[in-house]
C-alpha cells in the first residue's frame, strides 16, 4: 500500500483506461497476462538457444582445430621439404645426370643379311618410337601411366589413387610410379623399396621431364625396361616371345608385352601362358576404356590364341650365336658399343640341318636309343655354313658340335690310309682282311666278318678294322697322329696302336674341318664363322681377308683319298648316303655304338654328323644307318639347283694286267698276300 502526497489512500485497479495511466503507475495490461501455452513456448525457446558462453566455447574449439591443423601442416611440409632436401643432397651433381649408355647389343646376321640372333645385356637392338608398332606405346601408357602426356614426371592423382587402392585392399598392390619415374629408377637407382629411393626417383623424374620430350622419355623407357625371360627392351622381348621384330607386333601381342611390366618374371608366357594372357586382357580393356581402340579391334585381339613361348631361346642358330660371342672379343676387343656381325652361316642350310636332326631323332631316336646329334657343314674355303649343337637349343644350350669330345671310331681311318699313301702305298695295294693281334690287343671287324685279301680302297670303303690296324703299325702311330694334326685335328691324340681305329676323342667341328682338304684339293684353310663386323654407323671393325691356306697334301694323294672314300658311298659302308652328286666320305661307329658318325663331302661342302647320348650310353645306331641318312637329307637340300662338280684329283687305277689281279699292287702288298698279316705285324714289331 502507498499514500499520495495529500494522504489519500490509492488502491490498485486493472480496469482503468489505458490513456489515463501514467508511466510510473503500477498497472498490468492484457499483454502482461501470463498464459499457460505462451509461457511453455517461451521456456522451450529459451532452453533451445545456447547461452553466449556455449557459443564462445564452440567457436574456440574450431579456432583451435584450425590452428593446430595449420601448425601440423606447416611442420609436415617442413618435414617433407627436409626429407627431400636430405635425400636430394645425396644425389650426384645435376651436371652429371647424363643418360647412361644403353648396354651394347650384338646383332648377328646370316651371310645374306638375315637376323640370326641378338646378344648382349639387352638381347635386342634399340628401336625408335616411330619404328615400332604404334600399339606398343599405346598399350604401355594405357596400363602403366594413363596421364603420361599431362603430368610433370610425378602424378599426384595417380599417387592418391594408388594409396586409396592399397588402403582398400590392405596390400601394397599399386605403386603410383609414372613411366618417367620408372625410367629414372632403371637409369640411375637401385630397385630397393625405400623412402630414399622414392624421393630420389621423383626428383630425377622431374629433371628428366624438363630435359627431354615425352616421346624421348617413352622411347628410352621401352628400349630399356625388363620384359622377363632375359629380354630387355621391346625388340628383344618381341623376338623372344613372338619370333618377330617389334616393328611387326600386332595389338594382341602389344597388350601381352605391356602386361608383363607389372611382374615380368611371373607373367612371362615362357613361365605361365595363362597368367600372361589374363593380364593382356586387362590391358586391352584399359585401352578400350581410354578410347585407344574400338570394339572390333578389342574383339579381334581377345580372340587371338594365347602365346606360348619356350623356356629359353629356340632355334639352332643360337648355337652359332653363342660361338660368335666367344670369338668376337678376340677380333675387335671388348664390345663397348652396338655392333653388327655378318657370319658365314647360310640360314636356309642352318634350318635344313636343324630339320634333319630333329626329324631323324623324332622318327628313329627311341628305336635306336639316340637322344642327341650334332651337325657341322663347312665350305671349301673354311667358312662354316651351318652348325647345330644339339637336338633342341631350348632344352640344352651345350654345343656338342664344338665342345663335346667323342671318339670318332672309323671316321678317323682316312688319316691312317693317307699316311700309308704318303709312304708309297696306293689304293690298289693289297692287305689280308683277317684277325690280327698287336701285343695284347686284338682288333676285330664289325660283327667279326672278314673278307680276306682286299685292296686298300676296298678296305677303307668297307671300313676294315683289321687292315686299318695293320697300316697303323706299318706307318707308325706317331705318323698317323702327325697326318691328322696336319689336316686339322686340334685335340691331343694318343699315338698308340689304337689310334687308327679312332680311340682319341675329337669334336665334330674339328673332325669335319680335317676333311676340308680332301674337298678343296689339299689346302687347309682357317675355319671361321665371322665375315665382317661393323658398328651401328657401318664402320668396319673387322673384315675376314681369306688368307692363303697352306697346302697339307699333294694333289696325287688327295686324288687317291677321294677315289677310296668315294667307294664308301658308291658300294661301301655309306651306301645310304649316295645322292646325285660326286661325293665321298667315311662312316664311324665306336664300341657298343656309343657314337655313330658320318663325315662326307662334295667339291662344294664338307658335312659331319654325330649321333649318340650325352651320358655315353650305348645306342643301336651305326655310322651307316642314321648319320648317313641324315647326311644325305641335308646334302640334297644344300645342293638343290646346283650343277654337279667332280671331286678334286681325278685319280684312277691302272687297267688290270691279268684277270683277278689288282692293278699295280706294291711289293709289300703282294708279300702280305703270301705271308699274311700276322707275319707283317711281327716283322714290324721286331724292328
Amino acid at each position: 500500500m502507498g499514500k499520495s502526497k495529500k494522504g489519500r489512500r490509492i488502491e490498485p485497479h486493472f480496469d482503468a483506461p489505458s490513456a489515463k495511466r501514467k508511466g510510473s503507475a503500477l498497472s498490468l495490461t492484457s499483454e502482461d497476462r501470463v498464459l499457460p501455452n505462451a509461457s511453455a513456448k517461451r521456456r522451450k525457446s529459451a532452453r533451445a538457444r545456447p547461452s553466449s558462453g556455449a557459443k564462445r566455447k564452440k567457436r574456440g574449439f574450431f579456432r583451435g582445430l584450425f590452428y593446430w591443423t595449420l601448425v601440423l601442416s606447416i611442420w609436415a611440409g617442413v618435414a617433407v621439404v627436409g626429407v627431400v632436401a636430405y635425400y636430394g643432397a645425396q644425389l650426384p651433381s645435376a651436371s652429371s645426370w647424363n643418360i647412361p649408355d644403353r648396354p651394347p647389343n650384338v646383332k648377328i646376321l646370316s651371310v645374306d643379311g638375315r637376323l640370326l640372333a641378338n646378344r648382349g645385356a639387352t638381347g635386342g637392338e634399340e628401336v625408335g618410337l616411330h619404328e615400332m608398332s604404334p600399339y606398343i606405346p599405346q598399350a604401355v601408357i594405357a596400363i602403366e601411366d594413363r596421364r603420361f602426356y599431362s603430368h610433370f614426371g610425378v602424378d599426384p592423382i595417380g599417387l592418391v589413387r594408388a594409396a586409396f587402392q592399397n588402403v582398400v585392399t590392405g596390400d601394397v598392390s599399386q605403386g603410383g610410379s609414372t613411366i618417367t619415374q620408372q625410367l629414372a629408377k632403371n637409369l640411375y637407382l637401385q630397385p630397393d623399396r625405400t623412402l630414399k629411393r622414392k624421393v630420389q626417383e621423383a626428383l630425377l623424374a622431374i629433371w628428366l621431364e624438363r630435359k627431354y620430350t615425352k616421346n624421348q622419355i617413352l622411347e628410352m623407357y621401352l628400349n630399356r625396361v625388363y620384359f622377363g625371360s632375359g629380354a630387355y627392351g621391346v625388340e628383344a622381348a618381341s623376338r623372344r616371345y613372338f619370333g618377330k621384330s617389334a616393328r611387326e607386333v600386332d595389338l594382341a601381342s602389344a597388350a601381352l608385352l605391356a602386361g608383363l611390366l607389372k611382374a615380368p618374371s611371373r607373367l612371362s608366357p615362357a613361365r605361365d601362358p595363362q597368367a600372361a594372357e589374363a593380364r593382356a586382357q586387362t590391358v586391352l580393356s584399359a585401352m578400350r576404356s581410354q578410347g585407344m581402340i574400338g570394339d572390333s579391334e578389342l574383339a579381334a585381339a581377345i580372340s587371338a590364341p594365347a602365346v606360348r613361348a619356350a623356356s629359353f631361346w629356340t632355334g639352332s642358330e643360337h648355337y652359332v650365336a653363342d660361338r660368335i660371342m666367344e670369338e668376337l672379343p678376340g677380333l675387335i676387343g671388348p664390345v663397348e658399343k652396338d655392333v653388327v656381325v655378318t657370319t658365314t652361316i647360310d640360314l636356309e642350310l642352318q634350318k635344313a640341318a636343324e630339320k634333319s636332326i630333329q626329324t631323324a631323332i623324332n622318327e628313329k631316336g627311341k628305336e635306336l636309343a639316340v637322344s642327341q646329334a650334332a651337325l657341322v657343314s663347312i665350305d671349301r674355303a673354311g667358312g662354316v655354313r651351318a652348325m647345330v649343337g644339339g637336338y633342341d637349343y631350348a632344352h640344352s644350350q651345350f654345343d656338342r658340335a664344338s665342345e663335346a669330345r667323342r671318339q670318332p671310331g672309323s671316321a678317323f681311318k682316312p688319316f691312317v690310309f693317307m699316311a700309308a699313301m704318303e709312304q708309297g702305298r696306293s689304293p690298289t695295294s693289297v692287305r689280308n682282311d683277317a684277325p690280327v693281334q698287336i701285343a695284347n690287343w686284338r682288333p676285330s671287324n664289325y660283327q667279326n666278318k672278314y673278307l680276306g685279301p682286299i685292296t686298300l680302297a676296298e678296305a677303307l670303303a668297307r671300313s676294315s678294322n683289321s687292315v686299318a690296324a695293320q697300316l697303323t703299325m706299318e706307318v707308325g702311330p706317331k705318323t698317323v697322329a702327325e697326318v691328322a694334326t696336319r689336316m686339322g685335328i686340334e685335340s691331343k691324340l694318343r699315338a698308340d696302336g689304337s689310334i687308327g681305329l679312332g680311340t682319341s676323342e675329337v669334336t665334330p667341328l674339328e673332325l669335319t674341318a680335317a676333311y676340308v682338304p680332301f674337298a678343296n684339293g689339299g689346302y687347309r684353310p682357317e675355319i671361321y664363322f665371322i665375315e665382317k663386323v661393323t658398328d651401328a654407323s657401318g664402320k668396319v671393325l673387322f673384315q675376314e681377308q681369306g688368307s692363303n691356306p697352306p697346302r697339307v697334301a699333294s694333289p696325287e694323294i688327295i686324288g687317291m683319298m677321294n677315289y677310296m672314300m668315294a667307294g664308301t658311298i658308291s658300294y661301301g659302308s655309306g651306301r645310304s648316303a649316295s645322292f646325285d652328286w660326286p661325293a665321298a666320305g667315311k662312316t664311324g661307329t665306336t664300341q657298343d655304338s656309343r657314337d655313330a658318325w658320318f663325315v662326307g663331302y662334295t667339291a662344294n661342302l664338307v658335312t659331319g654328323i654325330w649321333v649318340g647320348n650325352d651320358d655315353g650310353k650305348p645306342t643301336n645306331a651305326t655310322g651307316s644307318s642314321l648319320p648317313a641318312r641324315m647326311w644325305k637329307e641335308f646334302m640334297v637340300e644344300a645342293h638343290r639347283g646346283l650343277k654337279p662338280r667332280p671331286l678334286p684329283g681325278g685319280w684312277q687305277p691302272q687297267p688290270a694286267v691279268a684277270t683277278g689281279q689288282q692293278a699295280n699292287p706294291d711289293q709289300e702288298g703282294a708279300s702280305s698276300q703270301r705271308r699274311g698279316p700276322l707275319s707283317i705285324i711281327e716283322a714290324i714289331l721286331g724292328h
